[in-house]
């Protein structure tokens, strides 16, 4: 079972970037998961942002299209979420999701929070 980490947060100024990660803790390999990205704000529900086929395919929330890349490092065991442009909206708890085989991890979740 994967222990997922994520990493990355914090707070950032309107228009700004961030870049999330998310790995296993005892370094398990992530390139035959399906890896997502999701995220949450407080009363709504969880959301998907993003998500990584293991054969490279990628697909995005309708707000993230244009503004947010998911990507992997095979080497580094990683799977990135790249943030640009934030907005206010964008504030949230986000948390990677990785599945194999129909076996599901979350990791604990990284707060952004998008504010002047």
């Amino acid at each position: 079972q994967l222990h997922l980490v994520e990493s990355g947060g914090g707070l950032v100024q309107p228009g700004g970037s961030l870049r999330l990660s998310c790995a296993d803790s005892k370094a398990t390999s992530l390139s035959f998961y399906t890896v997502k990205w999701y995220r949450q704000s407080p009363g709504e529900q969880r959301e998907l942002v993003a998500g990584s086929g293991s054969g490279g395919s990628t697909d995005y929330a309708h707000f993230a299209r244009d503004r947010f890349t998911i990507s992997r490092d095979p080497a580094k065991k990683t799977v990135y979420l790249q943030m640009d442009n934030l907005k206010p909206a964008d504030t949230a708890t986000y948390y990677c999701n990785a599945v194999l085989w129909g076996f599901t991890s979350w990791g604990q979740g990284t707060q952004v929070t998008v504010s002047p």
